[in-house]
């Protein structure tokens, strides 16, 4: 039996494993997909999240391997009408790194492996039972990594045990369905299309909001001279092409970007799901499997990140026969605490970025931008575009 099963191997459920491993525990990570997809969509790293990484030994090589954000600046018609400065922050990492998603599993995953630890995959979550002083989860087997982590005499299905397990498979958590946890959500109005191209840009390691009447278009800097492009759209796009991509970009911005280089494409919506408990006797959940907010502003990755630290220490003491009935109440109130601020952060993000009349959009940016010429605001902002 192991001491702790984690379904989910993203960035969430590999940050917990290495955490765990770090403390001695021995840990299961169940991965439903039957190998690492190549689609990288979360790229920012906050600071908050980096001390964390730091703790867990990968926070220089995801340094050495990124772009440092220290900067950001709101244009409209071509003209730049605010900067944000990151180095108000407090900490030794002020600036958001930006890291392919890929790239990050990928040196998680292999500090994983230093610590002794592996990712099976192919496995899927069937059933969950909480009961007899363990965890029971039934998973089936499609492919993926041989060997089983558990025992079974079906060779298509395996039982694995576990003495505790968390739930870090994302917004469309079956084990949160397994468990018919209650859930919270919301839809929004807000669709976005998104891509990766050759930076034939001046703007070096500076992130752009460009503020413009049809909606806005953000634009980050990416490891290997790549640009990362994110529209705001007046409806979901069911199948993104970057030709359309481009002529949108170049529509708002006056932008051109190189359609032949396009490396990553992808359409999507906005939802909002928050569950009302995030522990559930021996199960516990995290990351968009606990709270799902707004990928505008790029939180949800580092929010599930700080929930695996904040719940290893727990989980360490528990399984050494303390009494941690408190110590899960305030990680469970903190952290929804914490998913409700980031939440209300992306929300007033989206707000930023939608369609407004020229006139009025521009009435907006003069009364909200120069107070980020107010030193003691521009810090505030700084703050919470960074999760301080």
């Amino acid at each position: 039996m192991h001491d702790v099963a984690i379904v989910g191997a993203g960035p969430v459920g590999l940050l917990l494993g290495i955490l765990l491993r770090q403390r001695g525990l021995d840990v299961v990570i169940l991965e439903q997909r039957r190998r690492r997809s190549d689609h990288s969509r979360a790229i920012g790293i906050h600071p908050p999240a980096l001390a964390v990484l730091a703790e867990a030994g990968v926070a220089e090589e995801l340094i050495a391997a990124g772009v440092q954000i220290r900067d950001g600046v709101a244009r409209r018609s071509g003209r730049d009408i605010a900067v944000l400065d990151f180095g108000c922050v407090p900490g030794p990492h002020p600036y958001v790194l930006a890291v392919p998603q890929v790239l990050t599993e990928r040196i998680l995953e292999q500090q994983l492996h230093t610590l002794g630890g592996r990712v099976h995959y192919g496995r899927t979550a069937q059933r969950i039972d909480d009961g007899g002083g363990r965890v029971t989860l039934e998973v089936s087997r499609c492919g993926g990594t041989a060997g089983s982590a558990g025992g079974s005499t079906d060779p298509g299905r395996e039982e694995v045990y576990a003495r505790l397990a968390v739930a870090a498979d994302g917004a469309r958590s079956t084990v949160r369905d397994l468990l018919k946890v209650p859930v919270a959500s919301r839809r929004y109005p807000d669709t976005y299309l998104m891509g990766d191209f050759a930076d034939n840009t001046s703007d070096g390691a500076t992130a752009v909001l460009y503020l413009e009447p049809d909606g806005i278009v953000e634009s980050f800097p990416l490891p290997g001279g790549l640009r990362r492009w994110v529209v705001r759209t007046r409806a979901l796009d069911p199948a993104p092409e970057p030709g359309r991509l481009a002529d949108l970009i170049s529509g708002r911005t006056g932008r051109t970007v190189d359609v032949a280089t396009n490396s990553m494409l992808s359409s999507f919506a906005v939802r909002w799901r928050r569950v009302h408990r995030m522990v559930h006797g021996r199960v516990a959940l995290i990351g968009d499997a606990a709270h799902e907010i707004s990928p505008i502003g790029g939180q949800g990755m580092n929010l599930g990140w700080l929930d695996a630290a904040a719940l290893a220490p727990i989980i360490s003491a528990a399984l050494q026969g303390q009494d941690t009935g408190e110590q899960l109440r305030v990680f469970d109130r903190r952290r929804r605490a914490a998913a409700a601020t980031a939440g209300w952060q992306a929300h007033l993000n989206m707000a930023l970025g939608r369609p407004l009349p020229p006139a009025v959009l521009d009435a907006r940016n003069s009364f909200l931008l120069p107070a980020l010429a107010i030193p003691g605001a521009a810090a505030v902002v700084a703050r919470r575009f960074t999760m301080h």
